[in-house]
């Protein structure tokens, strides 16, 4: 057995053994199932978010994308930077006060209660955009984990689908909120770990970051500018918009804003927010490094930008290392996957059958039907994933636009301004998610820009305009 073969592996046994000692407590209450009873240790929390936000795209897309166009990809990572600070500032104190003083488990949960919304429109049309895209999202992230297993080992790329989705599911089943929460803990602490790891030997070895740049320059002089090489139009809307754009998605992404509700107090937001913009800093500056520092190492020899973490990793590390590249490449899929599962789970289990269909129904009932709804999803999630064309970077982003346009305006006006409506919430959704999905279809226009920019701000004006026409909603007190 190969050493990669063994770390990895430790790893992945590692991840089975947190499902089955936390099955027993996720395993009281529907409540302990989707946000873990708000009991978990803060710095869990705070890694959890950061792991669930950035997925495979922070390992195999981000790197990807620098390796690609070098220096330009920093837009990207200035957008990610600032969206996820904006939230820790912005939306986490007021939502998880809100959040409390509700009861609320979910942002469907959450919009109801806000509004006062007997009709529960606002609840089934939540949780019907949150299953769409999250499965577009988990098909993503499970066509990541197949390009890292297929790089690493050579086999075919749907048994690494299969590997990778197949431990997630065991231990989401298993331990829900506390388990993904937990592994989330120490999937961040390994991702984080290994890119700092990757840029400091790689910096060794390219002799410095000026070194290093100038022979980027040499191979491709386009890589060595923060512009790309783009001019005009194709560099102010395309690259420097379209990478900052990224940044608005943060306030609409439920698996990210549920860590908030699940703190335990509204006081610890503050010590939260400083473990993860710490742990982003480094881990997003980290990601792009990598992928600027691989090109004196790489161009010309592998055809799939995506595999430059792991070939890197190969060219630089002795093979246990390799093998922990690897194991915190699959750790950014599985901690964003096991939350997504959750989440769109959660929406059926608890925003749709629980308080629409079936109020009454037992405890340990409904954590056994958040379990099937579990698999299904994966299933479905798995069976997109073997017919997807689209580089996991291009995926995510979609289905990160689709969320972003839906929830954020609507989420980021209910929250701060008092004379936000229903209607205006309903229709801001619909807005965002229609202009998503017609935009990203439409070559001519996916070409001009990127789908979020339209998504987001014709979703923030729809609400707001709506709600300045519609009558607003007693708001619930408890």
């Amino acid at each position: 057995m190969s050493i990669v073969l063994l770390v990895f592996l430790i790893y992945l046994v590692g991840m089975v053994i947190v499902g089955i000692v936390t099955a027993r407590l996720a395993s009281k209450s529907i409540d302990d199932f989707i946000l873990g009873g708000r009991k978990m240790w803060t710095p869990v929390i705070a890694l959890s978010e950061k792991g669930t936000d950035m997925s495979a795209w922070l390992l195999i897309g981000l790197p990807g994308q620098a390796f690609k166009m070098g220096l330009g990809a920093i837009w990207a990572g200035i957008g990610v930077w600032v969206g996820s600070l904006f939230n820790w500032l912005v939306i986490a104190t007021p939502l998880r006060k809100l959040a409390g003083k509700y009861n609320a488990l979910t942002l469907p949960d959450y919009f109801e209660s806000r509004f006062n919304d007997t009709s529960h429109l606002l609840r089934i049309t939540a949780s019907f955009l949150i299953v769409f895209f999250f499965t577009l999202y988990v098909s993503a992230q499970v066509v990541g984990a197949g390009k890292i297993l297929s790089s690493t080992f050579g086999i075919h790329q749907t048994y690494g689908m299969v590997i990778g989705l197949s431990i997630i599911l065991f231990y989401t089943m298993m331990g829900g909120f506390i388990a993904e929460s937990w592994t989330d803990f120490v999937q961040g602490i390994i991702m984080v770990t290994a890119l700092v790891l990757m840029c400091i030997v790689g910096l060794v070895a390219t002799g410095g970051f000026s070194n290093a740049l100038s022979h980027v320059k040499g191979i491709d002089p386009s890589a060595a500018l923060l512009s790309a090489g783009n001019t005009g139009m194709a560099l102010y809307i395309g690259l420097i918009l379209g990478g900052l754009a990224i940044g608005f998605g943060y306030a609409g992404q439920p698996h990210i804003v549920m860590r908030y509700m699940a703190l335990k107090d509204p006081k610890e937001v503050k010590k939260a927010a400083i473990i993860a913009m710490t742990w982003t800093t480094f881990a997003v500056a980290g990601a792009i490094l990598i992928g600027i520092l691989a090109i004196p190492f790489l161009r010309g020899e592998i055809t799939d930008p995506e595999h430059v973490t792991l070939a890197f990793a190969a060219k630089i590390f002795p093979g246990w290392l390799v093998g922990f590249v690897l194991a915190a490449a699959t750790a950014a899929m599985m901690s964003t996957v096991d939350s997504q599962l959750l989440v769109a789970t959660s929406a059926i289990t608890e925003d749709f059958y629980r308080k629409i269909i079936n109020p009454d129904a037992s405890q340990k009932y409904l954590v056994r039907q958040a379990r099937i709804f579990t698999v299904v999803i994966a299933a479905i999630s798995f069976v997109l994933g073997l017919f997807a064309k689209n580089l996991v970077y291009w995926l995510v982003l979609y289905a990160w636009g689709g969320l972003a346009a839906s929830f954020g305006p609507p989420l980021i006006l209910s929250l701060l301004w008092k004379r936000c409506t229903k209607m205006g919430v309903f229709i801001g959704m619909i807005v965002g998610a229609v202009v998503i999905v017609v935009w990203y279809n439409v070559p001519a226009l996916k070409n001009f820009m990127y789908e979020l920019i339209p998504g987001f701000f014709l979703s923030l004006v729809a609400t707001w305009i709506v709600s300045l026409f519609t009558k607003q909603s007693v708001e619930r007190t408890a």
